[in-house]
């Protein structure tokens, strides 16, 4: 009885389920697994509400009022030397207590998480985009094609500041998306690159393995 050799190409292609992030590692230790990870995933709403509403803010400011950027820092520090120059009289009329920098502003360890977390992922993107240039999957390597070049064509509709706020959005919304519907968006993604490689195989078999191709030429040994 012959065996089907297609059947089992069939087989291992949908028996290949994808997962965006690895079998075992959850969304958040994939971010860092700390504050930065916090922040992405809303684990403290109020911090990752305040900057949503600080990014919005200098995105309104920039792309809606089209304020330049000297001027509007120049307006955001008269106006803070202002405030503090009433709170301060206020205070000394009053006998209260008057303005003090805080003690952490902003948490150093916050920086360094988000440096780490750059850092690695970038050192993980370059042998990921060597492997994938070098043409080893190769519907892997036309789907990269074919979404950096839909993602050129989009970018020329927006400026500069409308895709820095784009990419804002999709970092604080699509890890906690994807840590509430992590089953689904795999199922999704794998059903995609099932759908791509069984037509790249039938591509392959109906029509490049068809292409005449010269001998073979054993190389000559000394």
């Amino acid at each position: 009885m012959a065996h089907d050799t297609s059947s089992d190409s069939e087989n291992e292609i949908i028996g290949a389920r994808a997962k965006l992030f690895g079998h075992e590692k959850p969304i958040h230790e994939v971010l860092g697994g700390g504050k930065v990870a916090d922040m992405l995933l809303w684990r403290d709403r109020y911090v990752s509400g305040a900057l949503l509403g600080g990014m919005t803010v200098i995105w309104f400011l920039f792309e809606i009022v089209e304020y330049n950027f000297v001027a509007l820092l120049c307006h955001i520090s008269i106006t803070t030397m202002l405030v503090l120059f009433i709170w301060s009289t206020v205070a000394d009329i009053f006998k209260w207590k008057g303005p003090q920098i805080p003690n952490i502003v902003l948490q150093e360890s916050f920086f360094h998480d988000l440096a780490s977390i750059l850092h690695k992922r970038f050192n993980q993107l370059l042998p990921m985009l060597l492997h994938i240039s070098c043409g080893i999957d190769l519907p892997i390597f036309l789907l990269n094609i074919v979404s950096l070049y839909i993602l050129s064509v989009i970018g020329s509709y927006f400026s500069f500041v409308n895709l820095l706020y784009i990419g804002f959005l999709c970092m604080q919304t699509l890890p906690i998306v994807y840590e509430r519907y992590e089953e689904e968006i795999n199922n999704w993604v794998s059903d995609i690159i099932i759908v791509i490689r069984k037509n790249y195989r039938r591509f392959n078999k109906n029509y490049l393995n068809k292409i005449p191709r010269g001998p073979v030429k054993a190389k000559k040994t000394q």
